[in-house]
């Protein structure tokens, strides 16, 4: 297991040997453990390990994120942390360039021995931080760490689990002083990632909801205006309705029989509750049960998200006719008419059209929660 010797750095994360990890190697005969957080020696965290040990944590940064607020926002953040984390962590940093940077840096960082990878920023960066605990269809393992540790990890883990010891944790801006505490305490809980298959393509992770049609046009579009803040989501979604049009598909739910669905509008997948700046959409979706919650909106007119909008937000629309749903373990999901223009997103990143199958991994990653 690496110990990094650094506490801050401004340098980005370098592939291989990044330039903060000059580190010596520890031998360590247990497994991974969560060292008790918080300076001087206080808070409450689990310890299972024989000996002590400075946990590595990656913060994975993206400062363009709100327009450029997380980067002001996590430099105001940057003494807190230090005073509360320094004595028992040894804290990185690594500030995404562009698309898909977290995903690499998020990699090596659990490939060289990172104990936490933390991302902050937004829905994005925290879409792709989860992406990069996957490679090839198969979860990121770490290439770094000893013999013993690496046996007793395969020993002890499904290969779902296989990054049981890694853990994530989503800095919310709205109080990134208590997303601190919680990774001092270090109390973790598994939960589910949704994974999306196409033939002839990779593997792709949400950690919230993955949809289909109108919702997720209008996604793609509420991405060209984030400057916007939320009002973004209301600018896609007028014009995600000009020219749209209701489509006939045909769903498979956990490898059964075909069934057809008429004049589909949107239909969501949740592996948690929220998409679309706080729209309550799969208000069933719990991402520790092992299911993923599909609501399915038929035959909805512009009208209809007018007088209803007041429904999805606090998610109380599956009263609603017209709207259904139902848990699965894996739905795949065919437009009738196979005209390939049905839009595909998760977690508001745009991944093309139908067709697509959905499928939960329950436990995939450990969330300090």
């Amino acid at each position: 297991m690496l110990r990094y010797s650094c506490c801050i750095s401004n340098r980005s994360y370098e592939a291989k040997h990044p330039p903060f990890y000059r580190a010596q190697r520890r031998v360590s005969s247990g497994r991974i453990t969560l060292c008790s957080g918080g300076g001087g020696g206080g808070g409450g965290a689990t310890a299972v390990s024989s000996s002590s040990r400075l946990r590595d944590l990656v913060f994975v940064v993206n400062p363009q994120g709100a327009n450029g607020r997380t980067a002001k926002e996590w430099k105001k953040l940057l003494p807190y942390l230090r005073s509360r984390l320094g004595e028992d962590c040894n804290i990185c940093e690594s500030l995404t360039s562009g698309p898909s940077h977290a995903i690499d840096i998020t990699r090596e960082a659990i490939r060289d021995g990172a104990d936490a990878v933390i991302a902050v920023g937004g829905d994005g960066t925290l879409h792709e931080v989860v992406n990069g605990f996957f490679w090839e269809g198969k979860p990121v393992g770490n290439l770094n760490s000893e013999a013993s540790h690496s046996a007793a990890l395969a020993d002890s883990v499904s290969y779902v689990r296989a990054n049981l010891e890694y853990i994530l944790r989503f800095i919310r801006k709205n109080d990134p002083c208590e997303a601190v505490e919680r990774i001092a305490k270090g109390i973790r809980s598994r939960v589910d990632v949704g994974v999306i298959d196409q033939e002839g393509r990779d593997s792709h992770y949400f950690i919230n909801v993955a949809d289909v049609h109108l919702s997720a046009k209008a996604g793609f579009y509420a991405s060209k205006y984030k400057k916007f803040g939320n009002l973004c989501y209301v600018i896609g979604a007028l014009q995600a309705f000009m020219g749209h049009e209701n489509r006939d598909m045909r769903i498979k739910v956990n490898g059964g029989e075909w069934e057809v669905y008429p004049q589909v509008t949107a239909l969501c997948v949740g592996n948690a509750k929220y998409f679309g700046g706080g729209m309550k959409i799969t208000p069933n979706a719990d991402p520790g049960n092992g299911n993923l919650e599909v609501v399915v909106l038929q035959d909805f007119k512009w009208y209809d998200f007018i007088l209803k909008l007041h429904k999805l937000y606090n998610g109380t629309h599956l009263s609603v006719n017209n709207v259904s749903s139902r848990s699965v373990q894996s739905i795949e999901v065919e437009e009738i008419s196979e005209s390939g223009s049905i839009y595909v997103q998760s977690d508001g990143e745009h991944l093309g059209f139908l067709p697509r199958k959905f499928q939960v991994l329950p436990g995939a990653i450990d969330m300090i929660s």
